[in-house]
């Protein structure tokens, strides 16, 4: 069955998620519906329908003008099986001490390594963004400066990738959270996929809004690979959540947000411990100072 994409632009959330909102009454209906912001500091946001029809261009222009975007793009996508597809072209990648690879590159794993296995799925974290690395060789870091982490937090978990990280070298239960099911039927089925069951507990929860997470908190660490929006709305959440001396390793942050970020989680109480950047990518450390 074809599949059909129509995507535009358009400035500001409210104007976008209006223009998401009327996309629904299209017909030929969108199966889906997507708004998401332009990462890129332009203040833009892409809006995207997917159709099993090719959609009406004429409908699509009049939306586009009196909503104030640009004009929409159509284009027809090839049938692919993409997680087939990704699965061939995803690479083992290495960081630090581990390993992530798929069940493919399963004869490359090399001795002495913490092996992670990741297949191709509908969860964000393979190890192959900048931020998914540059979490993972945060907390290669911290290990290996001898700190352990006895109670450890994954927020917005995608693939629990960084979860199962956190358990592979230490010895205590890892709490992995993400606001969508999907990503923690995906989180769940990972941790078991690694031997991982019953050490790496996964939730659905918005932030540490889970009885769960409330109940473990202060955490000594706390995973958060979002984005910049997300991971301002939350510091002063992990202020409150983050035992004194605990560090936090946030990503999803593009080089020039960075120091907005730095900036307010150093007004909650955490100073900035370690950056590094990885491409466009930026993985900041925090520590609680407070004591």
């Amino acid at each position: 069955m074809p599949t059909f994409t129509a995507l535009t632009t358009l400035p500001g959330k409210a104007a976008a998620e209006n223009l998401g909102a009327a996309m629904e009454n299209l017909m030929p209906e969108p199966t889906g519906i997507g708004v998401f912001e332009v990462e890129d500091g332009s203040g833009l946001w892409e809006v995207g329908g997917y159709f099993t029809e090719m959609p009406d261009d004429t409908a699509l222009t009049l939306l586009a003008l009196a909503m104030g975007a640009k004009p929409f793009v159509v284009s027809e996508l090839p049938e692919t099986d993409w997680v087939a597809h990704v699965r061939r072209e995803l690479s083992p990648v290495a960081a630090g001490r581990f390993f992530v690879y798929g069940s493919h590159d399963a004869d490359k794993v090399p001795q002495g390594c913490e092996p992670l296995l990741i297949e191709a799925a509908m969860a964000f974290g393979t190890g192959h963004h900048g931020t998914t690395l540059g979490c993972l060789r945060a907390l290669d870091r911290l290990a290996n400066a001898g700190v352990v982490g006895e109670n450890v937090v994954d927020i917005g978990c995608g693939t629990a990738v960084l979860a199962m990280a956190a358990a592979r070298i230490w010895p205590h239960p890892v709490l992995a959270s993400d606001i969508d099911q999907v990503a923690v039927e995906v989180a769940a089925s990972n941790a078991a996929a690694n031997g991982l069951e019953g050490r790496v507990i996964c939730v659905e929860a918005a932030g540490f809004d889970h009885p769960a997470l409330l109940e473990a908190s202060p955490f000594d660490l706390v995973f958060a690979n979002i984005l910049k929006g997300p991971l301002i709305a939350l510091a002063p959440d992990m202020a409150r959540h983050l035992k004194p001396g605990g560090y936090a390793i946030l990503s999803g942050i593009l080089n020039e947000q960075a120091d907005d970020v730095i900036a307010t989680y150093a007004h909650a109480g955490l100073g900035l411990h370690h950056r590094e950047e990885i491409m466009d990518w930026t993985t900041l450390t925090l520590v609680n100072t407070e004591r």
